[in-house]
């Protein structure tokens, strides 16, 4: 079952994060991002946080599972919904633990053409 946009919706407002906490589409899911950083994912309308020592520390009682078929298990923050500061501090935490995005590679330019006798 795709997650629907309006939960999405509803998870970035309950964050109180602002325009720092983004999502991109994917598959029908979707992904969460905290300043380009992918924290969390949205699946089957339900908020899988990022495996990290952060959700160990601050949510270790969070039920377990996969976002998608094969996947490893992953805190399921749903609870966390009602509770905002919990929710805002769990996401900041996540990203600080997380690699920084890597660079995007620059577009390839054609071989450039040498000009010719006029």
């Amino acid at each position: 079952m795709a997650t629907d946009s309006h939960f999405v919706d509803y998870i970035i407002e309950q964050s109180g994060l602002g325009a720092r906490l983004t999502s991109r589409k994917m598959f029908g899911e979707y992904a969460l991002y905290l300043d380009g950083i992918v924290v969390a994912f949205a699946c089957d309308n339900s908020l899988f946080i990022k495996p990290s020592q952060a959700a160990v520390l601050l949510a270790p009682d969070l039920p377990q599972g996969p976002p998608y078929p094969g996947a490893k298990d992953y805190p399921i923050a749903d609870e966390l919904l009602d509770d905002p500061d919990a929710l805002r501090r769990l996401i900041v935490e996540t990203a600080a633990l997380m690699p920084p995005p890597k660079a995007k590679k620059p577009g390839k330019a054609g071989p450039k053409k040498k000009a010719g006798p006029a």
